[in-house]
């Protein structure tokens, strides 16, 4: 959370993220905090890494759009297309 980041925004996404995750009972999932990735036009971003799913970067969130990521990609992992800026290589399966 840059201030670029913050200035967006990004506290209000973060905390609609740890408040849908709680709301949820999905207690496995890590939350952390970066600096500024230099994309600061996308601001809010978020980036999710799911076991099975290439790491997706999500951005110009808001909270609803955080809550909507939490439900479709974290809890049923299926990718929000409509918010995605990036997108890993899909990763191998594993054996």
């Amino acid at each position: 959370m840059g201030t670029c980041g913050i200035a967006a925004g990004a506290r209000d996404v973060l905390l609609a993220v740890v408040d849908e995750l709680a709301e949820r009972g999905m207690s496995d999932v890590i939350v952390t905090q970066t600096g500024c990735r230099g994309l600061c036009e996308r601001e809010p971003m978020m980036e999710v890494q799911k076991s099975g799913l290439p790491a997706i970067t999500y951005g110009d969130l808001d909270a609803e759009k955080a809550k909507a990521i939490v439900a479709q990609h974290l809890e049923q992992g299926v990718i929000v297309e409509e918010w995605v800026i990036t997108q890993a290589s899909r990763p191998k399966p594993s054996a």
